[in-house]
């Protein structure tokens, strides 16, 4: 089976996870704390975050597309609620694998338990939303 995805849902919720990381990594917000606890220095030269920002749309896509995918397969198995399937199904792969794999890595990198909880619930967030708005705004499902 191949899983019926809306793309215009998907590059929202990639646009999304950018809006998610500009609010959440601002010195205003937690910005300040991560940076210092990732040992992060400015260079003060905005060039230097063009690469990085490349590859979070990149990867961001790559993230709202196989949540997309995998909640399709869930309604498509579970039936029910296009919606609560999203929202599930990006729990579920937020625990299972991004808030597992930080945990693990992070622990093995000796990095602030701060900085974990700080990461993962980031990703918590952005999941969410792009559940959101895949759920909202699922594939035709009638066909």
């Amino acid at each position: 089976m191949i899983p019926d995805i809306n793309y215009w849902a998907v590059l929202v919720a990639t646009l999304s996870s950018m809006i998610v990381g500009s609010i959440w990594y601002t010195p205003k917000v937690f910005g300040t704390y991560w940076m210092k606890a990732a040992n992060v220095t400015p260079s003060g030269d905005a060039k230097d975050a063009v690469g990085p920002i490349v590859v979070t749309v990149i990867v961001s896509f790559v993230t709202a597309w196989v949540l997309a995918g995998a909640t399709y397969l869930s309604w498509s198995f579970y039936s029910g609620s296009f919606f609560v399937n999203a929202l599930l199904t990006g729990i579920i792969l937020w625990a299972g694998f991004t808030a597992a794999r930080f945990i693990t890595h992070d622990a093995f990198d000796r990095r602030p338990s701060g900085l974990t909880v700080l990461n993962v619930a980031h990703e918590f967030v952005t999941i969410v939303i792009m559940a959101l708005i895949i759920g909202v705004w699922p594939p035709n499902l009638g066909s």
